[in-house]
């Protein structure tokens, strides 16, 4: 059999499209294979109203000239075509108690960072400091954070098994600055007994560095990678779905796809959950102690996400983002009762460029468990494959909108006046849209009692296949895209390839 691509790539998510654009620049000849309408996965965005959402990118760190996300964008030819906006300095999140009515604010910049915390904390600057720096000590570990090729286990095993609220308490007595200095987790659903540092460091550390949001939506971003990739002969088929990796004699020979017909590789890459990709590889090649371990993984757990299209010239546009917590709502929020749901939220200012003073639309963010959908488990709906989950599940999902609206309305009392419609996405949307199984937000959950565990190789006992996305290292924009680098190093010379990008 003939193969007809020199790769295969499986989803359009930030990694495969990441993958395709640079192996394609590479002089691959690639192919990507995308089950919905829409490309991107969590990049993609929607409109309501005319008031255009993110699904899911709602701000990116380390974009300034120089930092990672930069030069991996630089080198790619996203930075000279993306319309972007940097944050307020001063502020890129603020954390809100609504208990005592206090916020605080998390600048851009180390020196600005710890100056604005310490003015807010009087007697605390020592110990910011010394939190700011074992998060740089912690991010110096990670050899492709930083554009490094090394033996990335030797550099950073001895800060896995770090956690991230008993790390922060070590460092300060103050409550409140302990809530503070984890108030945004929900960026990457932190559990109290479970999250490690490391997470808690290359993601803080980024946002730090600089932060940034995409005008018009983050889907400019598969749209330009799409152009890379088509631009170097490489061909993108949506509506295609993908039933099976077929392997020969220790090699995928092609992908069996939902009606019928095959595509070959010489190479594969999946951009699936690891879970995904061996369910639907019938391989020898691949031990039993391997399945079984990807297989026990925990994800992280989804969100209720309400689209707020607001009234025109009603509500201040904000160059930064909302983080509100009820009393334990940082640590509590992730698994509180039912009937004291939500006690934490988040919230993103959609930028455009019609206004910059104005909001038009605000994407309100918060924690929930597919659990609470189990009525409409079976239903499926994509604008691919249509369903209706039926007016019960409408109804269920008003009611949640109304208690996230109560919510937010603790701190911006009368919000609710300034609202002209919304809408939500449930852990089903994101099940259904992203292609999940529970609507993870972050894929895999990372342990610190067993960091090794939640690492996943790209590459795979079947000498063909290579696998990407957020699941491997890190979640986000940066962690996908580095993860993405180490997928190609399986199929071209990383080393080149880092140094290309280093000098992008």
């Amino acid at each position: 059999m003939q193969p007809e691509y020199d790769i295969v790539i499986v989803g359009s998510g930030l990694g495969g499209l990441l993958c395709g654009a640079i192996l394609s620049r590479e002089g691959y000849r690639v192919c990507i294979l995308e089950k919905n309408r829409q490309l991107g996965g969590c990049l993609q965005t929607f409109a309501r109203d005319k008031v255009l959402f993110d699904s899911g990118v709602h701000y990116l760190g380390g974009l300034s000239a120089g930092q990672t996300l930069h030069q991996i964008f630089k080198y790619i030819g996203l930075i000279d075509v993306l319309k972007l906006e940097q944050m307020d300095e001063a502020v890129f999140d603020r954390i809100v108690f609504l208990e005592d009515g206090r916020e605080y604010d998390l600048a851009q910049g180390y020196d600005r960072f710890i100056d604005t915390l310490a003015a807010a904390f009087p007697g605390e600057r020592e110990n910011i400091t010394r939190y700011c720096d074992k998060v740089k000590e912690v991010c110096s570990r990670f050899p492709m954070y930083n554009l490094r090729i090394a033996d990335g286990f030797a550099e950073k095993g001895d800060v896995l098994e770090i956690n991230t609220k008993t790390y922060i308490e070590s460092v300060t007595a103050n409550s409140r600055l302990r809530e503070v200095l984890a108030g945004n987790n929900t960026l990457y659903a932190g559990e109290a007994d479970k999250s490690p540092f490391y997470v808690h460091a290359l993601i803080t550390n980024s946002y730090i560095e600089s932060s940034w949001k995409c005008i018009n939506g983050g889907s400019q971003i598969t749209k330009h990678l799409a152009h890379v990739i088509r631009a170097n002969g490489g061909e993108i088929r949506n509506y295609t779905t993908v039933t099976r990796f077929v392997e020969s004699e220790g090699r995928i020979t092609h992908v069996d796809l939902s009606d019928g017909t095959i595509v070959t590789g010489k190479q594969f890459i999946s951009n699936l959950h690891p879970q995904q990709t061996l369910a639907m590889t019938d391989s020898t090649v691949l031990r039993p102690v391997y399945r079984k371990r990807i297989a026990n993984l925990e994800n992280s757990i989804s969100s209720f996400t309400l689209h707020l299209v607001m009234k025109k010239n009603s509500f201040p546009y904000y160059k930064h983002n909302y983080y509100i917590h009820a009393k334990d709502g940082v640590w509590g929020g992730i698994h509180c009762a039912e009937d004291q749901w939500p006690q934490t939220c988040c919230m993103f200012f959609s930028a455009n460029t019609r206004s910059s003073e104005y909001a038009e639309g605000i994407c309100v963010l918060t924690y929930m468990p597919l659990s609470e959908f189990d009525a409409w488990k079976d239903s499926f709906n994509t604008d691919a494959v249509p369903g209706d989950r039926g007016p019960g599940y409408e109804e269920f999902k008003a009611q949640k909108a109304e208690r996230l609206i109560s919510f937010i309305e603790r701190w911006f009392p009368g919000i609710r006046d300034s609202i002209a419609s919304w809408y939500t996405s449930t852990p089903l949307t994101y099940r259904d849209y992203i292609g999940t199984t529970d609507g993870s937000m972050y894929g895999v959950a990372k342990d610190y009692k067993d960091p090794f565990s939640t690492f996943i190789s790209p590459s795979t006992r079947i000498k063909n296949l290579g696998l990407t996305g957020q699941n491997l290292m890190l979640h986000g924009i940066l962690g996908v895209s580095i993860s993405a680098l180490s997928t190609c190093g399986i199929f071209t010379d990383l080393e080149k390839l880092v140094e290309k990008i280093k000098h992008a």
